[in-house]
């Protein structure tokens, strides 16, 4: 069936707890020896850096959401703090804190760091689209913009990113150029712009293309192979395929996710599961726990049997700072945490992941 997902929307703040010990405990592997006791144990088992999104201000106000952070995950995305939108909202006036704050935190807990997004559609400064629309901003401006964008800020973090998304959501669920301003006004090859761009301010980062419903949605995969083969032919510095993981347990799992991914690798590019939750219609039941442990289990797998996919982070791990309520009328739950920052059954099913 049909997954229609749309931008990232701002998360509501809740207040959460520390996880407790007892959920901590490990049993024996279905493979034997011992289950990880944590996801950080777990990364180092399976050689996949285990990430979540980061909600700024939660990392700064709530101690029991920073301690589970920084135990469970060997990977983080600033979920909104790196986005144009909220580094520069007036022209030339620039707001790093929510960006320092994240790769400050990873920096102190032995965490890699993936800066979400250079190039984008959504959550782009009122200025800058304002601009365009009236005219005021033209063409070839519009072009000395981004340039400059990409490079002040990948230049900022220069040697502290593991990878960059740095163009996100380029084609729309039809399979087609997805018709932004970008596309409108500075024609497809902004996008080998941005990514020898970004190359050029950190040639020591990995380059990704990122989006959603990529793990299913024929039309759009095949544009997407379309374009990392034209950007490899042209020698364009692309390196990774990030696969955002939003689903839903509503709709099948989509069972040729595996064929999908390599199809990418084989082209030599490394993958990534960039965004992964599993959004339910409420109320939660222990039979849709039971499926969405499932579905987050065989996701990781998928990453696990490729061995050029190097990372899997979840969306957030709770569910008290979740995108999906504001998102999707009457579904929620989707993360692996509920709102105490108590395990759900797919934070089990993660754990019990082999290589």
């Amino acid at each position: 069936m049909k997954r229609v997902l749309l931008g990232l929307a701002a998360i509501a703040l809740a207040v959460a707890v520390p996880l407790p010990a007892t959920a901590m405990q490990s049993h024996p592997g279905q493979h034997g020896g011992k289950t990880p006791d944590n996801l950080r144990e777990l990364s180092k088992k399976i050689k996949v850096y285990i990430g979540s999104a980061v909600d700024v201000a939660t990392l700064a106000d709530d101690a029991g959401y920073r301690r589970t952070l920084n135990r469970e995950f060997t990977h983080v995305t600033g979920e909104n703090a790196m986005k144009w939108s909220e580094v520069e909202p007036q022209r030339g006036q620039f707001t790093w804190e929510g960006a320092d704050a994240v790769v400050r935190n990873a920096q102190r807990n032995d965490q890699k760091v993936r800066g979400h997004t250079l190039v984008w559609h959504n959550q782009l400064p009122e200025w800058l689209t304002a601009g365009v629309a009236d005219g005021s901003i033209g063409a070839p401006e519009l072009r000395r913009i981004l340039r400059d964008h990409i490079f002040k800020e990948v230049g900022r973090y220069r040697g502290k990113i593991r990878a960059w998304d740095v163009v996100n959501e380029v084609v729309d669920d039809d399979g087609k150029m997805r018709d932004t301003i970008w596309l409108q006004k500075l024609g497809p090859g902004y996008i080998a712009d941005a990514f020898r761009w970004a190359h050029e301010a950190d040639p020591h980062a990995k380059l990704y293309i990122n989006d959603y419903n990529l793990e299913w949605n024929a039309a759009k995969i095949d544009q997407t192979l379309n374009i990392v083969k034209d950007l490899k032919a042209k020698r364009v510095p692309i390196h990774g395929i990030g696969f955002q993981g939003h689903l839903g347990i509503q709709y099948d799992y989509p069972g040729d996710f595996p064929s999908v991914m390599k199809r990418f690798t084989d082209l030599g590019l490394e993958a990534a599961i960039t965004e992964a939750d599993v959004r339910m219609v409420l109320p939660v039941t222990p039979e849709k726990l039971a499926t969405q442990a499932d579905y987050y289990k065989r996701m990781l797998q998928t990453c696990v049997d490729n061995r050029r996919c190097v990372e899997f982070t979840v969306w957030g791990f709770t569910d008290a700072h979740s995108w999906v309520p504001g998102w999707f009328d009457g579904e929620g739950a989707a993360t692996i945490m509920d709102e105490n920052l108590v395990p759900k059954p797919a934070y089990g099913a993660l754990l019990s992941v082999r290589k």
